[in-house]
């Protein structure tokens, strides 16, 4: 039997031992110091912080999808137990639903996912990649995309325009035609 106490096995294990007072305390609306702090334990915090903020999105619609497949339509229930309203859990859901794990961009925000959620996964990851390399804010990214889809739609409403435009096939059997230098417009001669 052994005589080791659980502090013992955590700092055997390379973890630190328990500390007599919490470093820090949590609320839903606060976080507070539970004693002073050093710099790297303050460099510590913020680190757990921010990896809990980006994440919790990714986390919870991962964890709404899976009740949903599991358990049905569960977002009134979802909503009662987290805290977020339905819509909130449906977009997270969502986000998460259009990206598989593999495919998340630690680096980007998962609001930068969510402005690229409704592409095909091919420009998914091309305006990733661009969002990485650039490193574009998530207000800059949504303003190039909508530069993109304006530059898009006027090629599309361009070649329309041609379509119309475009004067009319002559007859097969419509003889000798003239076709009018202006317009294009054939005439039977």
């Amino acid at each position: 039997m052994s005589s080791a106490t659980p502090t013992d096995s955590l700092e055997q294990a390379g973890a630190p031992a328990p500390s007599p007072r919490p470093l820090t305390a949590l609320t839903p609306t606060s976080w507070a110091a539970g004693c002073e702090l050093g710099v790297s334990e303050w460099v510590d915090q913020g680190r757990c912080l921010g990896a809990i903020g980006r994440g919790s999105a990714w986390w919870i619609g991962d964890w709404v999808r899976y009740g949903s497949v599991r358990y049905g339509d569960k977002y009134a229930a979802a909503s009662h137990v987290t805290g977020y309203d339905v819509q909130s859990l449906m977009n997270m859901s969502y986000v998460a639903s259009r990206f598989e794990a593999s495919r998340r961009r630690p680096g980007l925000s998962f609001s930068h996912h969510a402005e690229l959620a409704g592409l095909a996964p091919e420009d998914q990851e091309l305006w990733l990649d661009r969002a990485e390399a650039g490193a574009l804010s998530v207000r800059v990214l949504r303003i190039e995309l909508r530069k993109a889809r304006e530059r898009s739609a006027a090629r599309l409403s361009l070649a329309r325009a041609r379509l119309q435009a475009a004067p009319d096939p002559p007859p097969a059997d419509a003889g000798e035609l003239l076709e009018c230098p202006h317009c294009g417009h054939h005439f039977a001669h």
